[in-house]
């Protein structure tokens, strides 16, 4: 008799979160036709199968090609004790250090957003400390010497008393390039506001909320019509060339239909250097968020993207190394008002399979670590025009004239984790924590999950769980 087969390929193992109970759990990745599942198993409450991605050969590139050596911070911060995802951070079980670090400055907010992964709004009216934010900022700079990028949050970081000297004292720590994430309310109503902002000069740019264009998608997403908002903000951001990118948060059958059309206004758009597409995830507020429903892999926005925006190729769209499972980048250079995509030419099979314009790429170092250094989260925006102008000169086809950052335009893709879909393994390469004032930076996914008020309690409880009698000794590890 025949043996029969499974109707799947099986391709790995990984570490995953029962989305119930959040315990680790075991999980292994399959492939059935073109999709990559992850099947968990919890020994309380079952089986979950999730689609991780739509594209097998995409998922292949991320864990076979588009790998580099972890790059770590100068300290660690906390012990390993009861084992990822409950050390955080960072614990010396950690892979990647912080390419961007987040300071939350504030929990009040001038919008209450149904999809806001902090639960900010109206009603919280508590601002950090001064003295907490200094402590934040300098548990940055502690793990990192020289910071790449931090960015202020919150909540609505423009409404904290203490903007301004926050932003000072950003700015005379060794930080390369300060982001601030913003609804964009007050820089559309208060134009004063904006130039003082841009007094700061280079170094600083806007992380704006731009979801939709649709005052129904917006209504969804945020709560309000937000249309006309939008439109001043980046009208004012224009008049005083304030480097802006435009931040999308992406939920299926809302506005997931909308992304060529964003990207192709920020095109045009002087002050826009590129444009930031993050999924929904399963965290915080998510008012009519439905996991099956709403949903979005890294691979269906690339796809989206490739579909709608008539300029970027699936070429174009590639894994970022640091951290290859959760996010993908694609670059285009913006010079005399002509758009030329870059990333095509250095997709795997010109760096990894031969000859090229008679280039052997494979064999040569010095380009190979360009590529990486270049799409990475790990440096500024500025330095990242500086390692095109180094490439450029490098690639066959393109002229290199002297880049600057108005020349870059991005596109970056990235996909936070949440309980339903978290594979350890990537959460263990994660490079955006969030800074606390006790020293430690988390992992953006972790915190959301467990080091938030009230899911810290849920964290000690299963911390409890794991080693009811807290005799253990603690380990930390060199680097």
């Amino acid at each position: 008799m025949p043996r029969k087969n499974r109707p799947y390929l099986f391709y790995d193992t990984t570490r995953a979160l029962c989305s119930t109970c959040l315990l680790t759990i075991d999980a292994k990745i399959i492939i059935k036709d073109t999709n990559v599942f992850m099947d968990k198993w919890c020994p309380e409450h079952g089986m979950e199968r999730v689609l991780i991605s739509d594209d097998e050969k995409y998922y292949r590139q991320c864990r076979e090609i588009y790998i580099k050596p972890p790059e770590m911070p100068q300290q660690f911060n906390t012990p390993m004790e009861y084992g990822c995802p409950y050390d955080c951070g960072l614990c010396p079980d950690h892979m990647q250090h912080s390419c961007l670090s987040i300071v939350e400055i504030t929990d009040n907010c001038n919008l209450r957003c149904p999809v806001c992964y902090a639960e900010s709004g109206p009603e919280k009216i508590l601002h950090k400390p001064l003295s907490h934010i200094i402590a934040m900022l300098d548990a940055i700079v502690a793990n990192e010497g020289v910071a790449d990028v931090v960015q202020l949050s919150g909540g609505e970081p423009t409404l904290h008393p203490d903007f301004w000297t926050i932003l000072d004292e950003a700015r005379a720590r060794p930080i390369k390039h300060i982001m601030i994430n913003t609804n964009g309310i007050r820089i559309a109503k208060d134009p004063e506001f904006v130039q003082r902002l841009s007094s700061y000069g280079n170094g600083i740019e806007i992380y704006l909320q731009f979801d939709s264009f649709s005052s129904k998608a917006l209504q969804d997403l945020r709560g309000a019509d937000l249309t006309a908002i939008r439109q001043d903000a980046i009208k004012v951001l224009n008049h005083f060339n304030i480097s802006t990118t435009l931040v999308v948060t992406v939920k299926r059958d809302v506005n997931d239909h909308e992304l060529g059309d964003i990207i192709q206004f920020g095109l045009t758009q002087p002050c826009v250097r590129g444009v930031t597409i993050q999924p929904v995830q399963q965290a915080g507020r998510v008012d009519g968020f439905t996991s099956k429903e709403h949903r979005l892999t890294l691979s269906e926005v690339r796809r989206k993207i490739v579909e709608q925006s008539h300029l970027f190729s699936f070429e174009d769209l590639v894994p970022v190394p640091c951290n290859p499972d959760t996010l993908a980048m694609a670059y285009a250079l913006k010079i005399d008002n002509q758009i030329q995509p870059l990333t095509r030419f250095l997709s795997p099979e010109i760096l990894l399979e031969g000859e090229k314009n008679t280039i052997v790429f494979e064999r040569d170092i010095n380009i190979k670590t360009k590529i990486f250094q270049l799409f990475s989260t790990n440096h500024s925006p500025e330095s990242q025009a500086n390692c095109l102008s180094e490439l450029m000169c490098c690639l066959p086809k393109i002229d290199s004239p002297d880049l600057n950052y108005a020349n870059v335009f991005r596109v970056l893709i990235v996909q936070f984790m949440d309980a339903v879909n978290m594979d350890i393994r990537a959460l263990k390469k994660s490079c955006i924590h969030i800074a606390q004032a006790d020293g430690k930076l988390i992992p953006f996914e972790s915190y959301n999950i467990f080091y938030r008020d009230p899911q810290r309690l849920q964290l000690k409880t299963i911390q409890q769980r794991l080693k009811p009698n807290q005799d253990s000794e603690l380990i930390y590890v060199s680097q």
